[in-house]
């Protein structure tokens, strides 16, 4: 998609939801993105770039995400790559390196993480086999990650 810039927003959808783009990276790692609505959720909670959103709990669209972990279902939906605006529509990062605006809760590198006992844009350490991973601390300490958030 030449010219594609996954850092814009827009009022109404430019893609099909739940586009894939995959960018190979001629000078850098694969990453890998999807095409989201956002919603800020009960508590309001505006999308800040570079933190993790979650997949909305009360919506069957899984192209649906939020910032709110409490209105979410635990599922990591990926990293933001725009300041999101309620009911507006961006891009996630849910492949590849990404670098969190906001620490982990816990974890050190290697750590399998999850929004399971994490805070609002973040992740936390999987503690049971039950939660569902969605990316690797790279450099807990720097704030990096290996996403593998589901498409």
């Amino acid at each position: 998609m030449l010219g594609l810039n996954l850092t814009e927003q827009s009022a109404t959808p430019e893609f099909k939801l739940g586009t894939i783009f995959k960018d190979i990276g001629t000078d850098g790692p694969c990453k890998t993105y999807k095409y989201i609505q956002y919603d800020a959720g009960t508590a309001a909670a505006v999308g800040v770039a570079g933190e993790v959103a979650y997949y909305m709990a009360i919506v069957a669209n899984t192209n649906v995400v939020t910032s709110d972990l409490s209105d979410s279902n635990s599922l990591g939906a990926g990293v933001l790559q725009a300041a999101m605006i309620d009911q507006y529509y961006g891009w996630v990062q849910i492949g590849g390196p990404a670098t969190l605006t906001i620490a982990l809760t816990a974890g050190a590198d290697g750590n399998a993480l999850t929004p399971v006992g994490a805070t609002d844009g973040t992740l936390d350490v999987s503690a049971l086999v039950t939660d569902p991973i969605c990316a690797y601390a790279d450099d807990a300490s720097a704030m990096t990650i290996l996403c593998c958030f589901p498409e």
